[in-house]
């Protein structure tokens, strides 16, 4: 990251030139307030000089009454302005940075933990507010006072604004040495408040692993370990801003001092009236106004800084953009149509694989070895196809790659014998459902969590998929029904699985992805699953990714893999006779005396 001012500054006013119309606005309110203010201590010489010559009190006092409502109606109209524009700035924020996360590609969003990528969009624009907002004009209306304030402190006496420079010189000194260090200290405090985030996030997710494991206290420190670096840095930002302001307030209260002084030799000599050294003093009490304004703009600047630049690394995370190269229509997702309905309506032909894999090898990063090298498979348009192997063997990057959700870096996928490149990641996913193995709930009911799939999906047709994967009874059992608001406590792991499927079968999919979405249903539930999901495959392609293999024995294809490489394929029984992986698999997990199958 550059220290160099300007483009870190220039990252900071791209929130803020959106609405650089309203900060003109403000400016020039704020400038009409100071230049209200300005005349104030002039107006208060004239009532003086009136009280000396006799003359009428009526104009002078009246002026100042006038400047009074004036200046009170013009800041109140600045403050708000400049209130909303601040929140305004904020929800573009966190409305981009959103939007950016949530278009990411999932590599990008996974590599940073969920809590940190929390703080951006909460507590980093909160900072941003200020400086984005109010910051720019209150250094600009600041400097043009603090200027403003001197030359007609200059107009009434020039040796007095000479000592007062100094003093204020010297307040410039030490802001000048301060304000680096004070940025340093905020922008650290920040960067630990964001690893607080993912590290609490990722303990809260898993409280149950922390708690069965007796780690509530070592976890509680390492949390705790950043909340307190956070807090030293914190720390250290307020004592620099404590000198910096103790200095501010010495220097004017010295200048007044020697203004004093020299003000009183300088009337006892002739050389300047009463009421000129009285106004002169009201503009070295005002002169805290410019000075405060500029510290607290200066101080809220560096933090937004260090936000805006935070906020600004969403920016890096690639994007699943659209294809450039496609030029074909996008396919419009099949209407919800019950599996028999199906038949007769391909709109390819059946020699045609809905999916393909050529030679394909792809990696999780550019400098880390292929989860898989040099894979062909052919998905048909209908049948179950099963993918299996020991851990690590690149099953679940196959589907990544399926879903787009990872690039590969060698040969290519067709989907309808059109390769992947062609197509956009929606036209992609809108012709495949996805049942991840961790199952999770997003927040909301569990109507919110079906219509994921199918926003326009009827209570009908909803009601129809639960029956399907068993789950009616449990829901017509819960007091609010469909609207009961879904969270891991009240669901158990199985009834999140089928939850999940009955969500992907709610879109009628070309293909139907599972990754061992039975691993945690009883034996009858799971046999009823698995029931519908040969359905399915008798009217759409089926890819199961399979852990266990007792879900899989009856699969139209098995596929073997083995470090990341297609080892073998065929059926059950083939397999069994052909390949020692797949015999060693299946005598593991015992599941001949399932199938009835020999283990040889």
């Amino acid at each position: 990251m550059s220290d160099s001012i300007a483009p870190r500054l220039s990252i900071l006013w791209s929130f803020a030139r959106p609405h650089r119309r309203t900060l003109v606005k403000g400016l020039a309110l704020a400038l009409v307030a100071s230049a209200l203010g300005l005349a104030t201590p002039m107006v208060t010489k004239h009532v003086l000089d009136a009280l000396g010559s006799a003359s009428s009190l009526t104009e002078p006092v009246a002026t100042l009454v006038v400047l009074l409502f004036v200046g009170a109606a013009v800041s109140y109209w600045q403050w708000t302005l400049l209130g909303a524009l601040g929140e305004r700035v904020v929800l573009d924020a966190r409305e981009s940075v959103v939007r950016r996360f949530l278009r990411a590609t999932v590599p990008g969003v996974t590599r940073s933990p969920t809590g940190e990528l929390v703080t951006r969009v909460t507590s980093d624009t909160v900072l941003l507010r200020e400086a984005a907002a109010s910051s720019f004009v209150g250094l600009i209306n600041g400097a043009v006072m603090l200027v403003g304030s001197l030359v007609l402190m200059g107009f009434l006496d020039l040796v007095l604004l000479a000592t007062t420079v100094a003093a204020v010189a010297l307040v410039g000194v030490v802001f000048g040495l301060l304000m680096p260090g004070i940025a340093r200290s905020q922008q650290q405090a920040q960067e630990h408040v964001g690893r607080l985030g993912g590290v609490l996030e990722g303990t809260l997710r898993a409280i149950r692993t922390v708690k069965v494991n007796r780690a509530e206290e070592r976890m509680t420190e390492r949390i705790l370990a950043d909340a307190r670096a956070s807090a030293e840095y914190g720390v250290r930002a307020v004592r620099r801003e404590a000198l910096a302001w103790t200095t501010a307030w010495s220097g004017v209260n010295l200048a007044i001092i020697a203004i004093l002084a020299v003000g009183a030799w300088r009337v006892g000599e002739g050389r300047l009236e009463v009421s000129g050294l009285i106004a002169f003093l009201l503009y070295t009490f005002a002169l805290m106004d410019p000075i405060t304004e500029l510290s607290q703009n200066v101080t809220a600047l560096q933090s937004g800084i260090a936000a805006a630049e935070r906020i600004r690394q969403a920016d890096a995370l690639p994007s699943e953009e659209p294809s450039p190269s496609a030029g074909a229509p996008a396919r419009e997702p099949r209407e919800l149509r019950k599996p028999h309905e199906l038949d007769g309506l391909q709109d390819l032909r059946d020699d045609v694989p809905v999916l393909e894999l050529r030679n394909v090898t792809a990696a999780y990063g550019p400098d880390a070895e292929p989860a898989v090298r040099g894979v062909d498979l052919v998905i048909p348009r209908r049948g179950h196809t099963a993918v299996v192997g020991p851990s690590g063997a690149g099953k679940t990057t196959l589907l990544s790659l399926v879903l787009r959700f990872l690039e590969p870096t060698g040969g290519e996928l067709l989907l309808d014998g059109r390769p992947y490149r062609d197509h956009t990641h929606t036209d992609i996913r809108a012709r495949l459902a996805y049942v991840e193995q961790d199952t999770p709930v997003v927040p909301g009911t569990i109507r919110d969590n079906l219509l994921l799939a199918r926003p326009d999906a009827t209570t009908e047709e909803l009601r129809r998929v639960l029956h399907d994967v068993r789950l009616t009874e449990k829901v017509d059992a819960l007091e609010e029904g469909l609207d009961t608001p879904l969270a891991t406590a009240n669901v158990s792991g199985g009834e999140r699985q089928r939850i999940a499927l009955a969500r992907a079968l709610l879109a009628t999919p070309d293909v139907l992805l599972l990754d061992e979405a039975t691993a945690q249903l009883d034996g009858l539930t799971e046999a009823a699953v698995q029931e519908c999901v040969r359905s399915r495959a008798d009217t759409g392609a089926v890819v199961t990714i399979a852990h266990r293999l007792s879900t899989v024995v009856d699969a139209d294809t098995i596929v073997v893999m083995e470090a990341g490489r297609v080892r073998a394929r065929g059926r059950h029984e083939e397999l069994l006779v052909s390949d020692t992986l797949y015999r060693d698999l299946v005598e593991s997990l015992r599941i001949a005396a399932v199938t009835g199958a020999p283990v040889t």
